[in-house]
């Protein structure tokens, strides 16, 4: 345990001794709280990563030929 860690745990610990009971215990669910938010994160994943092990392949060309599908009969506006 480094110096400054030391410290600031003994800091702390100064804190919660000038606290009330029902303060040191709210102080308590707190810390509870930082705990369990920071236990386990996952890392966020892409969509080509979400999808990665559904075996779906989709290229450049694949997504402009569907565009190409879906928008190629649509009208155009006469500019």
């Amino acid at each position: 345990m480094t110096k400054d860690v030391a410290i600031i745990q003994q800091l702390v610990l100064d804190k919660l001794h000038s606290l009330s009971l029902d303060k040191q215990l709210e102080l308590l669910d707190f810390a509870e709280f930082l705990v369990q938010k920071n236990a386990f994160q996952p890392p966020n994943r892409s969509i080509k990563g979400l999808c990665a092990d559904l075996g779906v392949q989709i290229t450049e060309a694949d997504i402009a030929e569907a565009r190409r599908e879906m928008w190629g009969h649509f009208p155009k506006e006469n500019v």
